[in-house]
């Protein structure tokens, strides 16, 4: 149950990093409110994995998870570059948080 925790936990990350875009510096209420919202699940689930989770290896997981789902959500939303240096990159992060979970 903690990895699926921590799985949430990195949604709401990557929403909550991805959200910060849409409320232009903290002056639009709604998508404030919304990604205040974002961070606060982002954390609450994250101190559920915690729990039972190593805290080095939480941690990792669910900023990995944060960054490719911000990386997605700039290329997706945002039309950021998805040129092959940076598919590559996020591509290792990918690795890393994957090798992370069977390690674990």
């Amino acid at each position: 149950m903690e990895w699926f925790y921590l799985f949430i936990a990195g949604l709401f990350e990557a929403s909550w990093a991805a959200g910060m875009k849409y409320t232009e510096g903290f002056t639009r209420l709604y998508p404030t409110l919304i990604t205040a919202a974002f961070m606060i699940l982002s954390f609450y689930f994250l101190c559920q994995a915690l729990k039972t989770l190593p805290l080095g290896t939480a941690y990792a997981v669910w900023t990995g998870m944060g960054i490719l789902g911000t990386a997605i959500f700039g290329i997706l939303l945002f039309d950021e570059s998805c040129d092959i240096g940076r598919i590559v990159c996020i591509l290792l992060i990918f690795t890393g948080v994957v090798g992370l979970k069977f390690m674990c």
